[in-house]
């Protein structure tokens, strides 16, 4: 099975994107998968930039307006959905039919989840009452219903919302009479792929749409759609995280019981969730003096770009709300973590996440405290998250890259289980000198990633040849590294002279472990798109059940409540 993943394709507005070639990298997806064939395209969201409706788009005059309760009360009436209608079906047949990304798009199968920009910047991470507007509320409408035709390939609801109905939806229930006029909506049918959400999210008045299939013999993904149930407060509904859980729990004792177990398990996320704090950035932005900075900007545009156009909040607080890592999501995040430890435990099934959004490469882990010393082949807290983004828009400032670098702290999801970035770049791509000689943990270049079922199917290995990475891989003790050491065989090397990096061996041993490879852009005025490869490989995982000794964290909560 060999997986290619992607997230944030298209550009920012305003971004010179000549500068940076178009959407060169889909000219190496193409070029890899003639050479060997990708058997499914991952999309991790932001498959298309929507947000220029409210630059040049219908969204132009109500994001002219300086007041932002009169935005707030702005209607979303019938004929400024039907423009919205019109302006995300032709931005959608526009970048579905722009190459090289349209080439590969008709090639290669794919599997989606969305993001905020497949709507518009930020929706479901502003203040609430400002996300509870008609336009808001209108455009998730309109936007989910283009992708669910465009990247799901399934009949959109009958209409969707606009204030004119919503006005007399207690007088009439159903969908708006107005949008079915000389218009035919096949019928909604069942897929068995999807794990339907049992409730509409509090501003896309649909449910959510996730995903468990099969990848292969041996993989399965499940894919959560962390964008309809969206708030600041929330990801998804607890009710939703159950029904998801106990689908996959289905689907794994079925495989089990017919003697066809499930190896790994590809969990996709839209956002990094193995990935440096920001707690200190949330903190300045929602601190007391951040107040009379909000009161000059509204009265005389003081510090106009550091304020978003929608709710008049910090422009980069919709941004660190999105993460996992932010504080209103913490008890989520590690309730999900947890609950993915339990399942990979149960089931003996390696578990490896995908994330996007942050519009640069890195490689999280999860993994057990070091003083259990578990190795990582029966360690089921080993988790690694694959970030990659953006295959098209641009990356960050490098400075920005270097400080994510410089809190790449350990980290401590629970008295048992620690998190890091994994040294992955050990090099800039190609001859470039882009980031600071302390960071190879963050790479600021576009990039795609490659993942690769080392498959039992495959031929052995010549003899003489070195199937593992790394002569002395095996010789190595890695019990009790922390997680700013290689953690086991499969990281030793890991970058550009990793095996997973090489196209004479990626995927080419048969043990069932996974090559991992981030293709990372060499050169932006490149219109080819060449890049360089970062790789390591994730182990199967051998779990047993050990007793575990006390941590010198649990000794020392322990000891506090004595």
């Amino acid at each position: 099975m060999r997986i290619m993943f992607h997230s944030c394709n298209g550009f920012s507005v305003g971004t010179d994107e000549e500068a940076w070639s178009g959407p060169a990298l889909w000219n190496d997806v193409a070029r890899k998968h003639r050479e060997i064939p990708f058997h499914v395209m991952v999309g991790g969201g932001d498959q298309i930039y929507n947000d220029g409706i409210r630059v040049d788009g219908p969204l132009r005059p109500w994001t002219d307006i300086s007041n932002p309760k009169k935005r707030r009360d702005y209607p979303f009436p019938e004929t400024m959905r039907a423009e919205c209608d019109d302006y995300y079906l032709k931005n959608y047949i526009r970048w579905y039919n722009t190459d090289p990304f349209a080439e590969v798009n008709g090639q290669i199968p794919q599997i989606n989840i969305w993001d905020d920009h497949d709507i518009i910047d930020g929706f479901g991470s502003y203040v609430d009452n400002f996300m509870q507007c008609d336009v808001f509320r209108g455009i998730g409408g309109t936007a989910h219903k283009y992708y669910m035709l465009f990247q799901h390939h399934m009949p959109p609801p009958l209409s969707t919302y606009t204030s004119d109905h919503a006005a007399i939806e207690k007088a009439s229930k159903g969908p708006d009479p107005n949008q079915l006029m000389d218009t035919y909506v096949a019928p909604m049918f069942e897929s068995p792929e999807y794990i339907v959400g049992d409730h509409p999210g509090p501003y896309v008045a649909e449910r959510s749409l996730n995903i468990y299939t099969r990848l292969g013999a041996r993989i399965a993904l499940l894919g959560i759609d962390a964008r309809v149930e969206r708030t600041r407060h929330q990801i998804n509904y607890p009710e939703t995280y159950k029904k998801v859980f106990q689908r996959l729990r289905s689907e794994l004792e079925a495989a089990s019981a017919a003697g066809e177990s499930i190896k790994h398990l590809i969990l996709l996320l839209g956002i990094p969730i193995a990935y440096p704090r920001l707690t200190w950035l949330e903190n300045i932005f929602r601190s007391p003096v951040m107040g009379p900075i909000k009161i000059l900007n509204k009265r005389f545009g003081l510090g106009g770009s550091l304020f978003n156009q929608f709710d008049g909040s910090i422009d980069l607080l919709d941004d660190l709300d999105d993460h996992y890592t932010a504080r209103t999501h913490k008890k989520e995040r590690r309730e999900l973590m947890v609950e993915l430890q339990k399942i990979s435990a149960e089931f003996n099934i390696r578990v490896t996440i995908l994330g996007g959004d942050v519009h640069l490469a890195a490689l999280g882990r999860f993994y057990s405290n070091p003083s259990l010393k578990i190795p990582v082949e029966e360690d089921h807290r080993y988790m690694v998250n694959v970030i990659s983004s953006a295959i098209v828009n641009k990356p960050p400032p490098t400075a920005v890259a270097n400080l994510l670098a410089r809190r790449n702290k350990i980290h401590h999801l629970n008295a048992k289980t620690d998190e890091t970035l994994l040294d992955l770049f050990n090099k800039d791509p190609g001859d470039s000198n882009k980031t600071a000689n302390h960071n190879h943990c963050t790479m600021p270049s576009r990039n795609f990633a490659t993942i690769t079922e080392n498959s039992p199917n495959n031929p052995e290995a010549p003899n003489g040849s070195i199937d593992e990475n790394g002569t002395e891989a095996s010789e190595q003790n890695f019990l009790g590294n922390d997680g700013h050491k290689v953690l086991h065989r499969g990281e030793v090397q890991a970058g550009t002279t990793h095996k997973a990096a090489s196209r004479q061996s990626h995927g080419r041993s048969n043990d069932g472990t996974l090559d991992v490879c981030i293709n990372v852009e060499i050169n932006q005025h490149d219109k080819e798109g060449r890049t360089e490869m970062y790789g390591l490989t994730v182990p199967l995982l051998n779990y047993r059940q050990r007793d575990e000794p006390m941590t010198p964290r649990e000794s020392v909560t322990s000891g506090s409540q004595h």
